[in-house]
C-alpha cells in the first residue's frame, strides 16, 4: 500500500478508512518515505502508535501479502496511516540491526521477505525440501526399514513383493536410510536402518515415537 507524505496543514490525527486506501499502488517492493516530523510521539508502541510486535506477528504469521486495510483491521486500528508509518519504522530497525529480512510491498499488500543476497541459500533449502518428497514406493520401503531395522534388502523385498534396490539407494541419497551394519550370514549382507534426518523429517524424537498399531502395542 502506497504511503504518502503528510500535509503540514493537516493534523497528525488518524484518518478513517477511506476510498484512497484502494488507490493504485506503488511498484512492488517500494515502501514510501514518511515525514518523521509529522508523526505523533509514541512509547513502546513505536512512533506510529502501533504495537510493532503485533504487526510483526501478523506479517510473520502469513504466507500472503496483507493490505494496509487488512492489517489495520486485524490490529484494531481505525486508520491505515499508522500501519504505513509502523512498516517504515520496522524496516529501519531491521536495517540498523543487520537483519536478513524486511517488509516489502507485494501485490498490493505488505509481506515479510528475505533480502536478495540470501536467494541462493534459500534456493538450496527449498531444493532439499523438493528432493525430500517421497513416492508411494519410497514411503512403503522407508516404513518397512523404520519398523524392522536393522533389516536386509532381501527381507524388505520379501515384504513388499518387488525389487527395492533402486528405492533404497534413493532413500540413502536423501539421507533417510543408512547402512546399519552387516548380518552374520554367508557373504555378510548389508543391514539397513534409518537416519537422524528421518527423525527430523517426520518430527520424531526417537524410534520409540513411531506410531504403533493396536495389535503391536497389545
Amino acid at each position: 500500500m502506497t504511503m504518502t507524505m503528510n500535509d503540514p496543514q493537516k493534523s497528525p490525527a488518524e484518518e478513517p478508512l477511506s476510498p484512497e486506501d484502494a488507490a493504485p499502488e506503488q511498484a512492488d517492493g517500494v515502501v514510501d518515505e514518511v515525514d518523521e516530523t509529522q508523526e505523533p510521539a509514541g512509547g513502546d508502541e513505536g512512533s506510529a502508535g502501533v504495537d510493532l510486535r503485533v504487526l510483526e506477528a501478523l506479517l510473520f504469521g502469513t504466507h500472503h501479502p496483507l493490505t494496509a486495510g487488512r492489517l489495520a483491521e486485524l490490529a484494531g486500528l481505525p486508520s491505515t496511516k499508522p500501519i504505513r508509518r509502523a512498516v517504515r519504522e520496522l524496516n529501519q530497525q531491521y536495517e540498523q540491526g543487520g537483519r536478513s529480512f524486511r517488509i516489502e510491498q507485494v501485490a498490493g499488500g505488505f509481506q515479510m521477505l528475505t533480502l536478495p543476497e540470501f536467494g541462493e541459500t534459500l534456493k538450496r533449502l527449498h531444493q532439499k525440501e523438493i528432493d525430500a518428497k517421497l513416492t508411494r514406493a519410497a514411503l512403503e520401503t522407508l516404513a518397512i526399514v523404520a519398523y524392522k531395522q536393522p533389516i536386509l534388502r532381501a527381507d524388505v523385498e520379501a515384504i513388499r513383493g518387488v525389487a527395492c534396490g533402486e528405492t533404497i539407494r534413493s532413500l540413502m541419497e536423501k539421507h533417510l536410510v543408512k547402512i546399519a551394519g552387516r548380518a552374520e550370514l554367508p557373504g555378510r549382507p548389508i543391514l539397513y536402518g534409518t537416519t537422524k534426518r528421518f527423525l527430523e523429517l517426520f518430527g520424531l524424537n526417537n524410534l520409540k515415537d513411531l506410531p504403533q498399531s493396536e495389535e503391536s502395542s497389545a
